[in-house]
């Protein structure tokens, strides 16, 4: 029977836990978990006795220096996050660890449990306890033949009826997975619906924006009127793309799907036409996205006159009550701390097919916005939008606000969203 303990903090093997937790799968590639858990772990640790406030994690670990606990609950929504991982941790890789490291609710001092297994003990045998055993010679003989006659049947039916459950598995082996699928329900599950249901697997198309220049020199973006002869380099993309594709990637496999992963520079209109597409990255660094269909009420533009001339703008086509004409991300000669990204949903450009574009104007944002379409929770307030009772995915444009700290996208809420 598993037991367990809350122990004191301080021991050199609880440290060696939050590394581990870290290290794996469930939180590889979430920088804003791993940064809060190594936080609270070291401030548990160390200063078990101290209280642990939102505001000295908010301006310790994401430098924000304006958090107001009343009005901005980024704090908490990241704690909910890692408790949540650290779950998922313990409910798989994690299921043998002799550490349970956990988040407890109201508190953000580290509980640390060990945990081991309690020695079964078997009752002492006595002799008189045990049943009697009939010798072979005391039972009859017509016994024998009937109970060796039954076996023998017994055996047959049971090879006669597994021959028969693996014929009919190798039969439904090419539907399994579909209805696997169909029988799949969630937020998340629904969302992804358009990708998911067709028998391949969507394209990722990640920008990766075209320089000129050498690395070791100066590199700038690509001019078409000024660097037309230029040596064009697309080998870069940014940080906040990299870490998209893997949110994404592990959102598809909690599916039971996967993506292929393409850059931009290599996208082809075979591609569109055959395949449905997730691009990642603005229209100003993924350039295929000028290649196809984009989203119509929320559009990527640089600034042509004001204080932020030249930066680059997500203009609202038809504001509403209450909203701005255009959003764009915190200056840049101040911390990056907002930033703001279109997610669409818009048809192919063949019937069937389904284009999703997920785009900041940073590549913070653009990690934000894919982290917002990864969460069920995220999703189920895209699907509470849609209209009628099934909440069944169609067409649609949104606007996402992305908070961010140090270069890592800690929340994401939805500022307003269109249907087409």
């Amino acid at each position: 029977m598993a037991v367990t303990r809350t122990l004191a903090p301080g021991s050199q093997e609880f440290s060696q836990q939050i590394d581990r937790i870290i290290k794996s799968h469930s939180l590889r590639g979430s920088e804003a978990l791993c940064k809060l858990l190594q936080y609270l772990a070291k401030q548990s640790l160390e200063h078990p006795d101290a209280p642990l406030k939102e505001y000295q994690i908010a301006t310790e670990v994401y430098g924000r220096n304006d958090f107001d606990p009343q009005s901005d609950s980024s704090v908490r929504v990241q704690a909910g996050r890692l408790r949540m991982k650290l779950a998922e941790y313990y409910a798989s890789e994690g299921a043998n660890d002799s550490v349970v490291v956990k988040v407890p609710k109201g508190n953000y001092h580290l509980v640390f449990e060990s945990r081991h297994n309690e020695p079964r003990t078997e009752a002492p045998y006595h002799r008189e306890d045990s049943v009697s055993v009939i010798s072979k010679a005391e039972v009859p003989v017509r016994w024998r033949f009937a109970v060796i006659a039954l076996t023998a049947c017994l055996i047959v039916s049971l090879i006669v009826l597994g021959a028969l459950i693996w014929g009919h598995k190798r039969a439904d082996a090419s539907t399994v997975n579909v209805q696997e699928f169909k029988a799949m329900s969630g937020p998340l599950a629904e969302f992804w619906r358009p990708f998911t249901s067709d028998a391949e697997d969507p394209w990722v198309i990640y920008s990766n924006a075209a320089f000129v220049g050498r690395p070791e020199t100066g590199m700038r973006y690509y001019n078409a009127q000024e660097d037309g002869k230029a040596t064009v380099y697309d080998h870069y993309t940014g940080v906040g793309e990299v870490l998209a594709v893997h949110s994404l990637d592990e959102a598809f496999s909690s599916l039971g799907r996967h993506v292929r992963v393409k850059r931009g520079s290599l996208f082809t209109l075979d591609d569109a036409r055959n395949t449905n597409l997730i691009f990642i990255g603005s229209p100003s660094e993924n350039l295929s996205l000028l290649d196809i269909p984009g989203t119509q009420d929320f559009v990527f533009q640089r600034a042509i006159s004001g204080p932020r001339k030249g930066d680059l703008e997500i203009i609202n086509k038809d504001p509403k009550s209450g909203e701005a004409a255009s959003y764009l991300a915190s200056p840049s000669n101040a911390p990056l701390v907002e930033d703001y990204a279109v997610i669409g949903l818009v048809p192919g450009v063949t019937a069937g097919r389904f284009v999703m574009i997920l785009a900041g104007t940073t590549t913070f944002g653009t990690e934000g916005a894919v982290e917002f379409v990864s969460q069920p929770e995220s999703a189920q307030r895209v699907l509470e939008q849609m209209p009628g009772s099934s909440s069944q995915m169609r067409p649609f444009e949104a606007l996402v606000r992305v908070k961010i700290a140090r270069g890592v996208p800690i929340e994401s809420e939805l500022v307003t969203m269109r249907l087409r």
